[in-house]
């Protein structure tokens, strides 16, 4: 059953929504996660990385002199439990760019994905992202696609240090702001039901995308419109 929806701007959610759970948990986790102490080591200097490590010690409650190893620890920890701690988000940020650079890594998006970005841009809609991942992940990973380079398909790209916590709708609020669109002017796709109520409760327009064998494929999404895919919605263009 298709959905029908008018909106000026198109944001969307990235895992679970545009790729598979998969592609997070196992394919760019996997990568990551023996990368970290290496990547830490060696960009110790750079003042990014440092940040990052000050506020994992910080939020873990480590000695401002813990090693290396114990930070990593940390963040191994947060990785298991899929934490969306903004410090490990920006190391393993940095870590994919590369790999995403080397050609190392490749995003594989689901098929009703990039045919729907064309349509829906071909028509005049712009459109956006809001990720947990951080906005250079965020890049890289759109860079490297088994459909090509898509980069210059988005307009915006949003995460947790730009915009804020993705079920909070002071969130939505700031970015609606920083796109210079008004609330009704704005649609969000994701997978994530109390996503959607934080972004209705910021006065967008939601729809809810439950796909086949991810995590949240039988979710309630309440009064939220539902999706199985992207074919599935029909996008009326606000001048």
């Amino acid at each position: 059953m298709s959905v029908q929806v008018g909106a000026r701007w198109v944001v969307l959610d990235i895992e679970g929504t545009m790729t598979a759970t998969s592609q997070v948990h196992v394919v760019l986790y996997d990568y990551a996660r023996p990368r970290l102490g290496p990547w830490i080591d060696e960009h110790g200097q750079d003042p990014v990385v440092a940040e990052a490590v000050a506020q994992v010690k910080a939020e873990a409650g480590l000695d401002a002199q813990a090693g290396t190893a114990a930070v990593v620890a940390v963040l191994h920890s947060w990785m298991d439990a899929d934490r969306k701690a903004t410090p490990l988000k920006t190391l393993q940020g940095l870590i994919w760019s590369q790999g995403f650079a080397r050609g190392e890594l490749t995003t594989e998006l689901f098929s009703d994905v990039v045919p729907a970005l064309r349509d829906w841009r071909g028509r005049g809609a712009r459109l956006a992202v809001f990720s947990s991942g951080s906005v250079a992940a965020q890049v890289a990973s759109f860079s490297h696609t088994t459909s090509g380079d898509l980069r210059e398909f988005f307009a915006g790209h949003f995460d947790t240090v730009n915009a804020g916590p993705k079920r909070e709708r002071a969130s939505y609020e700031a970015i609606a702001e920083q796109l210079g669109a008004e609330a009704g002017q704005v649609v969000f796709f994701s997978d994530v039901p109390a996503e959607l109520d934080a972004a209705a409760a910021a006065g967008w327009r939601t729809v809810g995308v439950a796909r086949a064998g991810e995590p949240f494929a039988e979710a309630d999404f309440g009064a939220h419109p539902v999706v199985s895919g992207f074919d599935e919605v029909e996008l009326g263009v606000i001048a």
